[in-house]
This record gives C-alpha cells, structure tokens and sequence, in this order.
C-alpha cells in the first residue's frame, strides 16, 4: 500500500526539489497535495488525511508550525517534518524528539535519513505526533492577534459584525456565510474571505474548524452527539439546527 504524502512550501523551486527527493528516496510513497501557503496545506490535510507531512516553515497564511499544530489536535496519525532555510535554537529541539527538520537546499544523505525516520515512526502510531513540548516552543513566535470585527456588504450598506456574536461561519461556494445573532436577533452575511484564510485570523480558543467548510463559536455550543462510530454533530445552543462534526475534528469532544 502507498503512503500519502502531504508537501507544503510557497516557493517553486524548493517544492519541486521535495518532490523529486521523495521521489529518489520514497519512491513506493504517493504526493497526494503539494500546497503553495500554509492555508491551503491545512486544507489539503483534511481532503486526503495524509500519513506524513513535509512543511516549509515560513508561509502566509499559516506557517508550518500553526499547521502542524493543527495536525496535532486532529489526533489523526501523521507524521510531520519541517523542510526550512532557517537553522535557529529551536530547531534543535527535534534532536530529542519522534519527527526531523531538514535544512535547504535538501541534501541528499540529509533528507534520506529523514525519509527513514519518518518511516519509523510510521510503523509505531503512537509516536507519530508531534511533541506538544517542540510545538509550543516553536509556536510562541507564531502568537497573532485575533480579528475582532467583520465588515459584510449587505446592498448598498457595509454592515460591520463583532467576531464575538458570530455562532458560526460556513463555506459557501465563493464566499463565506456568517450566522450571527446582534441586537437580540439572528442574522446572517456574507464576506469574501475563504473559511480556509478566515481560519488563520480567528482566536483558536473560541472559534473551532468542525468541518471543511465549518467554523463554529464554541459560546454557542451546547453539547456534541455521537449519532455512530463515525458520525457527529453539534447541538447548539437556543437553536433546533445541528452541525455536523467530521472524523478529523470529532476528539475535540472526548469529555472529562
């Protein structure tokens, strides 16, 4: 069986050197996404759920390191290894932990011994994750302020939306919906910004991706169904309507 492979970096050249080393030293492996920004490396992870990842640090929108925090709390098996110019202290944390970082331009013997490990730690799921300590001690210098507020065009007004009254925001072909409740009423706009991009702005603790095309405000949940083994959905609060939780998102609700 192939293994799928993620590959991330905003720049051509190294992107296309990270293939073809895969390529020499993985050959049985299978790139099933090769992201251009971090954004879009996220979302390529939640359409194909890879078995490893190879991130680039230093991207717009997310970096490698926001990414890979965000694999980390799927609790999805995958490996993930950083692909970057920038040889700092941090870096050497990885010396000590389950996965690798390899500097560019990539070296052959180099990345080889990263394939190797990578392939280790395949084998043993467990270990597989990312170290929480190496992430937050690479994500303290990731730290963004949060967005506060939207502006919406709705006709000839621009209507300006606290991040705060939003229940939750949805995909919605080439915009985003935003569900609000403001004023002692329930609303509802739509913006331009891609829930992918929108994603990266919000405040992680109060805003959570539930699905692909689902960002939901933690305030307005009420409580999270098992319908099955492999389905679930919110409840939310003071409304009949549910929202779905897929499988990558569903060990946000494992209770105490």
């Amino acid at each position: 069986m192939q293994t799928s492979i993620l590959i991330a970096d905003d720049e051509e050249a190294p992107r296309e050197a990270l293939r073809a080393a895969l390529k020499r030293h993985w050959p049985q492996a299978r790139i099933v996404a090769a992201a251009e920004h971090g954004v879009d490396a996220w979302d390529s992870f939640l359409e194909h759920e890879p078995a490893a990842c190879f991130l680039d640090i230093q991207m717009p929108g997310l970096t490698g390191i926001e990414v890979a925090q965000r694999i980390a709390n799927t609790h999805l098996p995958c490996a993930v290894v950083f692909c970057t110019a920038f040889n700092d202290h941090a870096l050497k944390a990885f010396d000590a932990g389950a996965l690798d970082y390899v500097l560019k331009p990539i070296e052959d013997a180099r990345f080889a011994q990263a394939v190797e490990r990578v392939q280790a730690r395949l084998a043993a799921p467990q270990a597989a994750s990312l170290p929480a300590e190496v992430l937050r001690l690479l994500g303290q210098s990731a730290a963004r302020k949060p967005l506060r507020t939207l502006q919406a065009s709705i006709g000839k007004e621009v209507r300006l939306i606290r991040v705060e009254d939003v229940v939750y925001f949805e995909s919605d072909s080439r915009y985003t919906r935003v569900v609000y409740h403001a004023d002692g009423k329930d609303a509802e706009a739509l913006i331009r910004t891609p829930l992918k991009e929108l994603l990266a702005s919000l405040d992680a603790e109060q805003f959570w991706q539930v699905h692909r095309s689902l960002i939901v405000n933690t305030h307005h949940i009420a409580s999270a169904v098992r319908v099955d083994e492999n389905n679930m959905h919110l409840a939310l609060r003071g409304r009949e309507q549910t929202l779905p939780v897929s499988r990558a998102f569903q060990s946000l609700f494992r209770g105490q």
